[in-house]
């Protein structure tokens, strides 16, 4: 199907390529020009603005637009292609929003005569290779025409559901990441606990090796773990600083909204809190090791 790809960033890219060479025409748009040429070489349509987006849909069809774009811009960015759009269209946003503000963005589409989908997307920098895992809300007409692309950013691996109304997508990717990371200090701390226990001598990345072999902990973040401790065992030149990009905040608020107790997930959050002024450890240098392993973000260098 047709459809326009607007903010490739680590994802965005992924998902122009995965989708160019599936057969979709795919016009893409940033506000960058060099990425732009890199979508170019997969093949994808380049459009430098978003005049330039809508103008390369034919009269007679539907304007379908996915925005990849950081949750503190999604607003502006609604409101510019609200401006252009023709009614009826397919706004999809596939990055991680809160489900809250998803809800009342709805809203605004729907009053302009266009649709909203929020599609929560997990994968980080190797969905091209796995396939996507998307959670997905919002008009659920516009999801089946949009089901093809979903289909295609899926494979081989990856899986896609449709949850219900409008921001069931993003709530659920919400949780996801809430539960990302209670995960990821669980096995921080795990293994900090074999560096600092009473064994001096236990390689970290062998414990890993054996761990990712169909034990109970076999994991893809216990993988990451491995293969970061493999290659770096004390983690020299990782700060520890580990950033907090929302979702579990929002998770928290949720359930103390809804009296759901979250001890973990608070825990974990705290931690990351705590880093950011400066109390760091050898677990926090495992969880930005591997925050950046699977989702590219930046290692603070000590």
């Amino acid at each position: 199907m047709k459809i326009a790809i607007s903010g490739l960033g680590k994802m965005g890219m992924q998902i122009v390529r995965k989708l160019t060479e599936d057969g979709h025409e795919v016009i893409a748009h940033d506000i960058n020009a060099s990425a732009i040429d890199e979508a170019n070489t997969y093949n994808a349509i380049p459009a430098a603005t978003p005049k330039e987006v809508v103008g390369a849909f034919k009269e007679g069809e539907q304007f379908v637009v996915w925005i990849m774009v950081p949750s503190g811009v999604v607003d502006d960015t609604l409101a510019n292609w609200l401006e252009i759009m023709p009614k009826g269209s397919i706004i999809i946003d596939g990055g991680n929003s809160d489900f809250r503000l998803t809800k009342e963005r709805s809203k605004k589409v729907s009053s302009a005569g266009s649709y909203l989908i929020d599609c929560g997307t997990s994968g980080g920098v190797w969905g091209y290779k796995n396939g996507f895992a998307m959670m997905v809300g919002g008009d659920e007409a516009s999801f089946k025409k949009v089901e093809p692309v979903l289909q295609t950013l899926a494979k081989p691996e990856g899986a896609y559901h449709y949850f219900g109304e409008s921001g069931a997508g993003h709530f659920v990717k919400m949780t996801h990441n809430a539960i990302e990371y209670g995960m990821m200090q669980s096995l921080a701390e795990g293994y900090q606990l074999l560096k600092d226990g009473p064994y001096k001598t236990i390689d970290l990345g062998a414990a890993g090796e054996v761990w990712q072999h169909h034990s109970v902990i076999t994991s893809w973040l216990n993988e990451l773990c491995r293969d970061a401790l493999k290659a770096n065992p004390e983690l020299s030149g990782i700060d520890g600083f580990v950033a907090e990009s929302g979702e579990a905040r929002w998770a928290l608020e949720v359930a103390k909204e809804f009296a759901v107790p979250t001890p973990s997930i608070q825990a974990s959050f705290n931690v990351r809190l705590a880093s950011q002024k400066g109390v760091t450890n050898f677990a926090t240098k495992l969880l930005a090791a591997m925050r950046n392993a699977f989702g590219g973000h930046q290692i603070n260098k000590s």
